[in-house]
């Protein structure tokens, strides 16, 4: 059966209310959208200290690569719900309003157990989201250049090889995930895959760039291809940020 785009909106926005426990509600679960090729609106703010940040970018401004809808989508519901939950868990726990969630996502065991699962979730997709954002550029994409360029060639031998390797984890990580280039522990380069909204900070690795292989990403582009998003995606790749991070995990 041939499932219309507008019935495949509907299921896509009802399964970020089933998955989120509604959270989308706050965040506005109306698809009367402002047109998705306008700049970002202001998304009506949930209280507490984790915030919603504005895309640096128009929500057309990565196409053809990434379309608009999914752009909007992708922010203004997904990422909302993300820090609508992380917000509420933390509400009881007031100790931990000024702790960042890359903090609490270092070290899990300080976190009460009851919000242990939430922050976990939550917290690591509002991480790893405020990265995806920013690693992406319309003026993005060709080869990597600065201490990344060289770091990349000194580890897999050349930026194809890498790329190569990138995406084949990325194609197969099983079911929803990301994956990263991370600097381990022992300071080492290496290419891995969490599940879910799990970030390398939980294994003690510096994410220096990593890309979102959930359906949402994706989907209304690519449907079930999630190799063609992955080859996509190095046409949009911010080198400059992503510098920028080499040098804080290597700093």
């Amino acid at each position: 059966m041939t499932l219309k785009r507008r019935d495949f909106l509907y299921l896509l926005t009802a399964s970020v209310g089933a998955i989120t426990g509604g959270a989308c509600q706050a965040s506005g679960n109306n698809l009367t959208q402002p047109s998705p090729t306008a700049e970002s609106p202001k998304i009506a703010q949930t209280p507490g200290p984790f915030t919603l940040p504005p895309l640096p970018y128009e929500y057309n401004a990565l196409e053809p690569h990434i379309d608009a809808r999914t752009m909007q989508f992708h922010h203004d519901k997904h990422h909302a719900a993300y820090i609508k939950n992380l917000n509420e868990a933390i509400s009881k726990y007031p100790q931990l309003k000024n702790v960042s969630a890359e903090n609490m996502l270092r070290d899990l065991s300080k976190v009460p157990e009851d919000i242990r699962t939430a922050v976990r979730n939550n917290g690591g997709a509002h991480l790893n989201h405020n990265m995806y954002w920013k690693i992406m550029s319309p003026n993005g994409g060709g080869e990597p250049t600065g201490e990344i360029a060289t770091a990349i060639k000194q580890t897999f031998g050349s930026f194809d090889a890498f790329k190569e390797k990138f995406n084949d984890a990325g194609t197969k990580r099983f079911g929803s995930g990301w994956v990263w280039l991370v600097r381990t522990k022992a300071g080492k380069l290496e290419i891995a895959t969490t599940p879910n909204q799990d970030t390398p900070f939980m294994q003690g690795n510096y994410p220096i760039m990593g890309n979102d292989v959930w359906e949402h990403a994706y989907y209304l582009k690519y449907q079930n291809l999630r190799a063609d998003y992955l080859k996509a995606w190095w046409n949009v790749v911010n080198w400059a940020e992503i510098n920028k991070r080499y040098e804080k995990a290597i700093g």
